[in-house]
């Protein structure tokens, strides 16, 4: 089953490679487009790592403990 952060890291070089991609044929420079894609890529590494923090809450891990006591 995909979670979240399974989804992040098939994005991050996703968003470098087509958005890098799609800039260039537009027009953008090619350093100027992959610098623009890897902002977009910082931008998901840092709503992974600071607003969606992989780090358990306390009700999960009880949950998580009680899973494993049966």
């Amino acid at each position: 089953m995909m979670e979240y952060y399974d989804l992040v890291l098939g994005l991050i070089p996703l968003v470098l490679v087509s958005g890098a991609g799609v800039l260039t044929s537009i027009g953008v420079a090619p350093i100027a487009a992959m610098s623009i894609a890897s902002l977009v890529a910082v931008g998901l590494i840092v709503h992974g790592l600071f607003v969606r923090n992989p780090i358990e809450t306390t009700r999960e891990a009880k949950q998580g403990a009680s899973r494993f006591a049966d």
